[in-house]
């Protein structure tokens, strides 16, 4: 019994802070930069549900493709010109603990980014903060975003 109320305690504590966190890095040999994202499992449910009231499962392509275009809406890199950079879709993969989400800038060096957005979840969860980690000339530099916050400059 004791297990049970202390895995309750935990479990509800946990729900309690809401992160995400992005790696941007440019991959020589592709050319490319790449972004990964990863999120609480449970935190993404409960987004797709609250915003579309059903169920998702990621393993699906046409689930997958909800989450893609939200993950479009709230996030992207923005170039010295002002215009976004595209980044391209490459995929997800989920478990039961969290949610990892795939995008390349293709053919584009990190050094052509200017600023990032970063809005994911955090108009759903006003406690979410976003942790974005720029792997860059063998450093790596931190930004951090929340509701009042959505705009960074990378350098």
């Amino acid at each position: 019994m004791a297990f049970v109320l202390f895995s309750a305690a935990v479990s509800a504590q946990a729900h309690n802070f809401h992160a995400g966190i992005t790696d941007i890095s440019f991959n020589a040999r592709t050319g490319s930069t790449e972004v990964v994202h990863t999120y609480m499992a449970h935190d993404v449910e409960a987004l797709l549900a609250n915003m579309y009231q059903r169920q998702f499962d990621l393993s699906q392509p046409d689930d997958q493709e909800v989450l893609r275009k939200y993950i479009e809406r709230q996030f992207w890199l923005q170039g010295q010109d002002q215009r976004k950079l595209p980044l391209r879709w490459v995929g997800v993969t989920a478990d039961a603990l969290s949610v990892m989400i795939y995008q390349e800038a293709e053919q584009t060096p990190l050094s052509k980014a200017a600023l990032v957005h970063d809005e994911v979840m955090t108009d759903f969860l006003p406690d979410q903060v976003n942790t974005v980690n720029i792997n860059e000339n063998g450093g790596v530099r931190t930004l951090n975003f929340d509701s009042k916050t959505a705009d960074r400059p990378l350098r």
